[in-house]
């Protein structure tokens, strides 16, 4: 499976390479990178002039403050898949996106896997419904999970790693667990480090480089994209970033970050998929926002595949379209149209007026539009199809 990872790997690695850009005409040096004043880049001794520049030097995996961790042999997403021989046991720390799908993979290999957190549920920025769901079926794969727990130290000895965790807030009740690997996946910092930002007069904090709402820096000159100076820690985040760059820096328009409808997918078995607004959002709304859930359960398509353990939250402003969340097999498929539907505007009447084709489980998408209209009907508007139905009959 590892090789045939790789392989794939090198298949898409062209689609990035030198060779691709400088056939588009596009100049590459390589080396380590700093700004000179506040229109210079040095690389390697070598002066380049810019009229515009952008940083994006994206970011790295990290470790949380565990002592005896920064002596062990961890591995991060970024080394991992470098293994050629699989784990017996495997021990991750986190229990995010990365965390997860990695559990799971491994889990399905073969390896006894053993995933730490300090939050109380798995994937804690999805909603509790959805984590239930992701992690009854990792546990259903082998998956052990110790949540709500505090770490305290790492071991390592005779090849072995073994993490210490206290379960409860007063430090009593102590464990720990062996593994003959660790992962960590446990959040990502932005490679700011030696670029001199000063020199050209560009700010930056722990969390990347401080950017405007159309990605300049304090140098007007200068933009960022991407993981250096994004919440979002995605491949299609950056890219629509740099294209929002691109537009600003070099024709003058004034496209905002902020006006981006952007979906994220978890890739566990089942994924969740989520996009705008959340369950807590709609908690702190007044009741402003309102949910609308159809269960993959009414589902014929996912009936049929025996994968009803899943559902569609649409949240919404009378009909408008605010986020959705999604927990089905390939819920990262379904999410685009809804992305779709908010960036232009669309509403749940919208989805039930479009024709899903049958059978699909994205017709879930139109069920939900179809209960927004039933649920749309007022009790006068109820009273007079009565009457008219009734004088039809």
């Amino acid at each position: 499976v590892m090789n045939r990872m790789r392989q794939r790997r090198a298949a898409i690695a062209v689609h990035d390479s030198v060779a691709r850009l400088r056939d588009a005409g596009v100049d590459v040096f390589f080396g380590d990178a700093s700004f000179g004043d506040d229109r210079t880049v040095t690389v390697d001794g070598q002066e380049l002039r810019f009229r515009k520049a952008v940083i994006a030097t994206g970011g790295r995996p990290t470790a949380p403050p565990v002592a005896g961790l920064d002596d062990a042999p961890y591995l991060t997403n970024e080394t991992v898949f470098s293994l050629t021989e699989l784990p017996r046991r495997l021990l991750v720390i986190g229990a995010g996106p990365i965390g997860c799908e990695l559990a799971q993979a491994f889990a399905r290999f073969g390896s006894s896997v053993t995933v730490l957190d300090q939050a109380p549920q798995v994937l804690p920025r999805e909603s509790h419904a959805a984590a239930e769901i992701v992690g009854r079926r990792m546990a259903s794969d082998g998956v052990r999970f110790e949540l709500g727990i505090r770490l305290d130290r790492v071991d390592t000895s005779s090849g072995e790693l073994r993490v210490h965790y206290v379960r409860n807030s007063d430090g009593e009740l102590r464990a720990s667990v062996t593994g003959d690997a660790l992962l960590v996946a446990a959040g990502r910092a932005p490679n700011i480090e030696g670029l001199n930002l000063e020199a050209a007069g560009i700010a930056a904090s722990k969390q990347g480089v401080t950017v405007n709402d159309r990605l300049q820096t304090r140098n007007p000159r200068v933009y960022a994209s991407g993981d250096v100076c994004s919440a979002y820690k995605f491949t299609h985040a950056a890219d629509a970033m740099s294209r929002i760059v691109i537009e600003n820096a070099l024709f003058f328009r004034r496209r905002r970050v902020s006006a981006l409808v952007m979906p994220w997918v978890t890739y566990t078995d089942p994924e969740v998929a989520h996009v705008g607004a959340s369950e807590e959002d709609v908690e702190k709304s007044n009741g402003q926002l309102k949910t609308i859930t159809v269960p993959l359960a009414e589902i014929d398509r996912a009936i049929v595949d025996d994968e009803t353990d899943g559902f569609v939250d649409v949240h919404h402003d009378r009909g408008r379209i605010r986020g959705c969340t999604i927990v089905a097999p390939h819920a990262g498929e379904m999410i685009g149209e809804v992305a779709y539907a908010m960036t232009h505007g669309g509403t749940l009447s919208g989805l039930s007026a479009t024709i899903h084709p049958y059978p699909t489980q994205a017709e879930a998408l139109r069920k939900a539009g179809d209960m927004y209209r039933r649920q749309s009907l007022t009790p006068r508007v109820r009273r007079w199809l009565e009457r008219y139905f009734a004088w039809t009959r």
